[in-house]
C-alpha cells in the first residue's frame, strides 16, 4: 500500500453497479479471459494512471483477499465527486466524507467474473471502495463541457510556449529590474483593482512601464465584491472593462484573485459555477479584443477550512471542481493557481509540521490542476514566508512560517520553478513577491525575494535554474 494513504471501503463486491459511459479517456483492456491468463500491462511508473490502478489494485487484493495481477479487464474515466470520493459507499455517513472531489473511478473484471469499482484521489492519497454506483449526476467526468447557457466560447491562440518566470511587483525601480533580470524573470505581474465606472488608466501605466523595462505583463484584475449585487449586470460591465483592458495590448489577463473566499467574492454566493459565469463573459470581452492575449483563471486561495465558515470559503479542489463541471476549461488558456503555505522542500509531499494537507505541498498544489487536464497550469502567485531580516516575530496568523530561514527561502523558490519547468505542465510561474515592504499585520514584505538589507538570495538560486 502507498506511504500516507487513507482508505475508506466495506462490503463485497459491488451492489447495483450500473453502466459507466466512458468519455475518450477510459482505457477498456480485454485479456480473453481465463485461459489468456496475462498479467496487466507494466508500464513506467511515471504514468499517473498506472500509478492510480495499482493504488486501486492493492486495496483491492487486500480487502478481499483476492489476486488482482491477471484480470479479465479494466476500465477508468476520470472524474468529479461533487459529494466526495466517499459517497459511492453507503456504509459511510455523509459527516464522515472526506475533502476528497477529484481522482479516477475504476473497474475491474476479475479472472473469475468478480467485478470491482474503486476510486481513487488525484494525488493517491485517498482510495474508496465503491458497494453502489449511482448516475444521478454526482459523478462528472473532468473537463466538461460548457454549461449550454454559457455563450459560445471566442476563438484565440492558447498558451503555448516553453516555461517561463515572473515576479510580482510593486513598482518597477532599477533595484528591482536588476534583481529580477538576475533572477531570470521576464514577466511581471502587476494586480488591477477594478470599480464600477474605473478608467483604464491604471492598467495603461501597468503595462507601458513593464514595456518600457523589455518585460511581459500579467494583470491580475479583480473587482469588487460589494458591488456584484446584481450579478447579471455585473458581469457584462467586468467583462466590457476587461475588453478595454485588452485593447491596452497586456500579454496575459489573470480573470479575478481567489474567488473562494469571501474577501474576494460576496458572502454566501461562492460557486465554482457562478464564477464560471463570470470567466466566460470576461474570456469572450478579451479574446474578442486580441486572441493573442493568455487568459489565466482566477486562482483559488489554497484552503480546507470550508467546514469552519462555509458562506465565507469553499476548499479550492470543491471549487475548482465545480468550476471543471460548469464547462471552464473552455474559457482559460491556463489554470491559475496559487502555493504560498510551504514550510518545506517542494521535492517532498509530507513531513510539515501542521498537517499532510495536500495544499502544504508543492506536488499538492499542483495535482489541482487535473480537474482540467487538457490545459497548462500558470503559478500566478507562488511564495515562501521567512522572518528573518525583519527583527521580530511574525504575526501570530502566520507564526506558521517562523522557522524558516532565508536560505530555504531562496532554496524552495529555485526548486519550485526547477519543478514547474521539469513538469511539462506548467506555462508561468509568478513568485510571490519581488519587493513588497510591509510587514506589520500583513507579512508581505516576508514573502519578498528583495530582503530588507537589499539582497537578493533568491536571484542566485532562480537564476541558476533559468540559466542566467
Amino acid at each position: 500500500m502507498l506511504k500516507n494513504m487513507s482508505v475508506r471501503g466495506h462490503g463485497v463486491g459491488l451492489k447495483g453497479i450500473v453502466a459507466i459511459l466512458f468519455v475518450a479517456l477510459v482505457l477498456s483492456i480485454n485479456f480473453g479471459g481465463v485461459l489468456a491468463q496475462e498479467s496487466t500491462p507494466e508500464p513506467s511508473v511515471a504514468d499517473p494512471v498506472w500509478r492510480a490502478f495499482r493504488a486501486v489494485r492493492d486495496v483491492l487484493e487486500e480487502e478481499f483477499s483476492t489476486d488482482l495481477t491477471y484480470v479479465q479487464s479494466y476500465a477508468y474515466e476520470q472524474n468529479i465527486w461533487l459529494d466526495s470520493i466517499d459517497s459511492c459507499d453507503s456504509e459511510i455517513f455523509e459527516n464522515d466524507y472526506r475533502e476528497y472531489y477529484t481522482g479516477w473511478t475504476f473497474r475491474i473484471v476479475a479472472l473469475n467474473g468478480a467485478q470491482y469499482q474503486s476510486r481513487v484521489s488525484f494525488d493517491l492519497d485517498a482510495v474508496t471502495i465503491c458497494d453502489e454506483f449511482s448516475d444521478s449526476g454526482s459523478e462528472l467526468t473532468v473537463d466538461a463541457a460548457p454549461d449550454p447557457s454559457l455563450p459560445a466560447p471566442v476563438a484565440g491562440s492558447g498558451a503555448a510556449g516553453s516555461f517561463e518566470l515572473g515576479g510580482h511587483i510593486l513598482g518597477l525601480g532599477g533595484d528591482t529590474v536588476t534583481a529580477m533580470r538576475s533572477a531570470g524573470m521576464t514577466w511581471v505581474k502587476s494586480q488591477l483593482r477594478y470599480s464600477v465606472g474605473n478608467g483604464t488608466g491604471l492598467a495603461q501605466d501597468y503595462i507601458s512601464q513593464a514595456d518600457a523595462q523589455g518585460f511581459k505583463i500579467l494583470l491580475g484584475v479583480v473587482g469588487e465584491p460589494s458591488q456584484m449585487g446584481d450579478f447579471d449586470s455585473y458581469v457584462t460591465q467586468f467583462a466590457s472593462f476587461l475588453g478595454q483592458v485588452a485593447a491596452l495590448g497586456p500579454d496575459a489577463i489573470e480573470v479575478w484573485n481567489e474567488p473562494n473566499i469571501g474577501r474576494e467574492w460576496p458572502t454566501g454566493t461562492i460557486s465554482g459555477a457562478r464564477y464560471t459565469q463570470l470567466l466566460a463573459a470576461a474570456y469572450n470581452a478579451i479574446k474578442s479584443v486580441n486572441p493573442n492575449i493568455i487568459v489565466i483563471s482566477g486562482a483559488p486561495a489554497p484552503t480546507g477550512a470550508e467546514g469552519i465558515d462555509p458562506a465565507n470559503i469553499m476548499n479550492d479542489d470543491r471549487f475548482m471542481a465545480e468550476m471543471a463541471a460548469a464547462g471552464a476549461g473552455a474559457y482559460m488558456d491556463c489554470v491559475g493557481l496559487h502555493y504560498n503555505e510551504g514550510v518545506v522542500s517542494p521535492s517532498v509531499s509530507s513531513g510539515d509540521p501542521r498537517d499532510d494537507y495536500p495544499t502544504r505541498y508543492f506536488n499538492g498544489m499542483l495535482g489541482r490542476a487535473s480537474v482540467f487536464p487538457n490545459k497548462p497550469i500558470c503559478w500566478t502567485e507562488l511564495g515562501f514566508l521567512t522572518p528573518e531580516g525583519f527583527g521580530q516575530p511574525l504575526p501570530a496568523a502566520f507564526a506558521w512560517a517562523q522557522n524558516v530561514t532565508v536560505a530555504q527561502h531562496a532554496a524552495y523558490l529555485a526548486e519550485a520553478a526547477s519543478r514547474s519547468a521539469q513538469s511539462g505542465r506548467v506555462r508561468l510561474m509568478i513568485v510571490w513577491n519581488v519587493n513588497f515592504t510591509q510587514y506589520a499585520g500583513d507579512p508581505m514584505g516576508g514573502f519578498a525575494i528583495r530582503r530588507p538589507d537589499g539582497t537578493c538570495p533568491a536571484c542566485s538560486t532562480l537564476g541558476a535554474v533559468m540559466g542566467g
